[in-house]
């Protein structure tokens, strides 16, 4: 997995490319909670994504609830289908801002 990030002001683009798994996670987390402060508008392009697991999932909920909690905005865009239906499935797009 790789994340680049592009801040702006308070917009924060954070461009992930690979898997978001188990083992990548945590990793993930990480890096979005260094990047976070005085952000209120994130936005995760998962153009390059390929897949997501359980542990993935648990890292963009927190994400999107913290920035919640900051009245800020979270959305995920450019979304493939396989990664849309896994979305679809534990009812993350009801929860989560899909662009």
């Amino acid at each position: 997995m790789e994340v680049k990030f592009n801040k702006q002001d308070s917009t924060l683009t954070v461009a992930i490319s690979g898997n978001i798994d188990t083992v990548t996670a945590p990793e993930l987390d990480t890096k979005l909670q260094e990047n976070l402060s005085g952000i209120k508008d994130l936005i995760l392009d998962f153009a390059a994504v390929d897949y997501i697991s359980s542990a993935g999932l648990r890292v963009i909920l927190m994400t999107n609830q913290l920035m919640e909690d900051v009245d800020g905005n979270m959305t995920v865009k450019n979304v493939n289908e396989d990664v849309r239906d896994v979305f679809e499935m534990t009812g993350f797009d009801s929860l989560l801002n899909l662009d």
